[in-house]
């Protein structure tokens, strides 16, 4: 047989290729296919453009992972949601409408523009040297620290300039038309003289005493109101830096290793307090202009070789450095990297009263005197040991920390039916508390980790009681669970909230005698507008409502102007009953200091309106569509993940 295979090898794989090919085609194709229109299918078209799930996914990765990396601790699953999927698939579609109208309007963005705004980001802004230059090389090292190169992020930038360019002059030139502002504001501002008559409800509490059958009606038809919540009573052990540094040790030796390898961080920055004499010569000036002001300087140096002491002055008649010159030169203390470089190697040269060599730089010719040097110090070691012995414990803390994370997470599943055996393993207290499936008010650190609270309440757990898996709900922070007792959701019977629905009751009843007697006065008084009895005059508006419930200020400000003075009724719920007349309506100045005030954010918002008018035009010039039905089809992949 084997023979046979030998010598007819070429046949044989013929034969194998006849018979495996097909099936390829026919099956595999076919699978790879499903897998790929799958994952290149559209949910969206602009412009004649389709945005696929895979596209859609990506983005979504990335947005999780920027949450991630500002918020380390919050829970992505909170973005795994249809609503935060289809927000960045809106995104996606808005991206794709301003760069179909970048294109079409052939947008782009200089290299200048794209300097200045370099130069305007507070982070880069802080890299300008002292003579105005930019470091580049600083710049470099900044943004290649956030994994990205200096290219691909000028490119971003310069495509974000490039499509605010298309919403950038609807933004800036949407102005409200004078009248449009007044009316806007004058809907904020305006004024109307009421009077307020209350019937409270806690003042028709007096006699009220509801019947055994009016308390268990109240309770059947409220049966929501007394509720009580799922709920669970856990044991549950943390496993963490703060537990293991108690258990941790750190010898003499290793702190003052430690001590010795990070000197920089226990010593005082050296800096150094110099006066200097400026002869200005820019480094694009002419040679010859740059030869006087040398030679300038060089007399200057040999007249103060003969007298030291008249530095002051001369570089208060002498200096081109409008801002030392008036103090004889004193340029006060600096660190390494605040000057350019020549004058700070030669500062950092120098001993205190010492006066340098005319030193060249691309301002011009300097002499420089060391007045001071302060700092370069090391704290001692006894001063820092507190601080240097908790960094090196919280150090050792990690290195157990991931050691013993895989042992915690065996045990919790080994010993499935108890935690003491892991508590007892790795030191740790097991702890108590009761839960609901959501973070509860107030809750903080573990019990606040809807990750925790998600594996206590899955069926298994509330079943069988059996530990759950280390969970991993914070960096270097593992924690499992155990249901102690479990109560399903129910409603909780008269006897048990009897007083609670005693209080609903006559809180009820009062607030209808309330509405009975102020609708009569209502009533009696709409007739003959009789003000007999209601309080004096007070002027309300949206922002003062001088201390009256927002219905009665809205009930004010819908009063018809025109029929005044006007009765109204405003049922104000179990707090009672109001009366409201209005009598007069008072505008407010347009000089008075409130209006200039809010002016500007009626503009903001008319500008922010008619820009997304826009958008919205530019989504229909594009044909911007969203196909509801394929993105609810589609699966959502888990974010975060690969």
């Amino acid at each position: 047989m084997f023979e046979f295979v030998r010598t007819h090898n070429r046949l044989l794989f013929f034969v194998l290729v006849l018979l495996i090919f097909p099936s390829f085609v026919f099956f595999g194709v076919q699978g790879y296919s499903r897998y790929n229109d799958a994952s290149t299918a559209a949910v969206a078209r602009v412009d004649g453009q389709k945005v696929t799930r895979a596209e859609w996914d990506a983005a979504h990765r990335r947005q999780v992972e920027q949450m991630r990396n500002q918020a380390p601790d919050i829970d992505v699953k909170l973005f795994d949601s249809p609503q935060a999927r289809r927000e960045t698939l809106d995104q996606i579609v808005r991206e794709r409408v301003l760069f179909a109208a970048t294109a079409r309007a052939h947008l782009s963005v200089s290299d200048e523009r794209l300097m200045r705004e370099l130069r305007s980001i507070p982070q880069l802004a802080a890299l300008k040297r002292p003579d105005g230059s930019f470091d580049v090389a600083a710049y470099k090292v900044m943004v290649e620290s956030q994994g990205r190169s200096t290219e691909a992020f000028e490119a971003g930038l310069r495509q974000d300039l490039a499509l605010r360019q298309v919403l950038g002059g609807i933004e800036g030139s949407a102005t409200p038309a004078a009248a449009s502002g007044r009316a806007a504001l004058d809907a904020l501002l305006q004024q109307r003289e009421v009077q307020v008559l209350r019937f409270d409800a806690k003042d028709q509490r007096a006699g009220l005493s509801p019947t055994d059958a009016e308390l268990a009606a109240f309770h059947q038809a409220n049966e929501a109101e007394f509720r009580a919540p799922e709920q669970a009573t856990i044991d549950y052990v943390v496993l963490d830096i703060d537990a293991l540094k108690a258990q941790v040790t750190a010898t003499e030796e290793d702190l003052r290793k430690y001590y010795q390898e990070n000197a920089a961080r226990y010593t005082v920055a050296e800096e150094r307090r110099a006066s200097h004499i400026l002869v200005k010569a820019p480094k694009d000036a002419p040679a010859d202009e740059r030869q006087k002001a040398k030679a300038k300087a060089e007399a200057l140096l040999a007249e103060l070789r003969k007298n030291p002491a008249a530095f002051a002055d001369l570089a208060k008649k002498n200096s081109d450095d409008p801002g030392s010159a008036e103090r004889g030169g004193d340029l006060d203390f600096f660190a390494r990297g605040a000057m350019v470089k020549p004058f700070e190697d030669a500062a950092y040269a120098m001993k205190p009263g010492e006066i340098s060599n005319v030193v060249e730089t691309d301002f011009g010719y300097h002499i420089i005197r060391l007045d001071a040097v302060r700092g370069g110090d090391r704290k001692p070691f006894e001063q820092v040991r507190a601080e240097i012995e908790a960094e090196v414990k919280k150090q050792l803390a990690a290195e157990r920390f991931a050691k013993e994370a895989e042992q915690f997470t065996n045990l919790v599943n080994a010993q499935g039916d108890s935690l003491d055996p892991v508590a007892a393993k790795f030191g740790l207290k097991k702890l108590t508390a009761t839960v609901q499936r959501t973070p509860q008010p107030g809750a903080s650190g573990v019990l606040a980790s809807p990750k925790l609270l998600e594996a206590a309440f899955a069926s298994d757990a509330i079943k069988n009681k059996l530990n759950t898996e280390a969970i991993e709900i914070g960096a270097n922070q593992l924690v499992s669970a155990r249901v102690v007792q479990y109560q399903a959701a129910r409603v909780m019977p008269l006897s048990e909230v009897q007083a609670q629905v005693r209080e609903r009751v006559i809180t009820k009843q009062a607030a209808a005698r309330a509405r009975q007697a102020g609708e009569a006065k209502l009533a009696a008084a709409r007739a003959a507008d009789d003000k007999t009895g209601l309080p004096a005059p007070i002027l309300v508006s949206r922002g003062d409502a001088q201390g009256q419930p927002r219905a009665v200020v809205e009930a004010a400000l819908r009063a018809d102007p025109a029929k005044l003075p006007s009765w109204t009724g405003i049922d104000l719920g179990d707090t009672g009953y109001a009366v409201l007349r209005v009598a007069a309506v008072k505008p407010k100045d347009p000089a008075s200091p409130e209006y200039a005030a809010l002016l500007p954010r009626v503009t903001q918002a008319w500008a922010a309106a008619e820009t997304q008018a826009y958008l919205k035009a530019l989504e229909r010039r594009y044909k911007a569509q969203v196909d509801d039905a394929a993105a609810a089809a589609l699966p959502a992949s888990a974010p975060g993940s690969n």
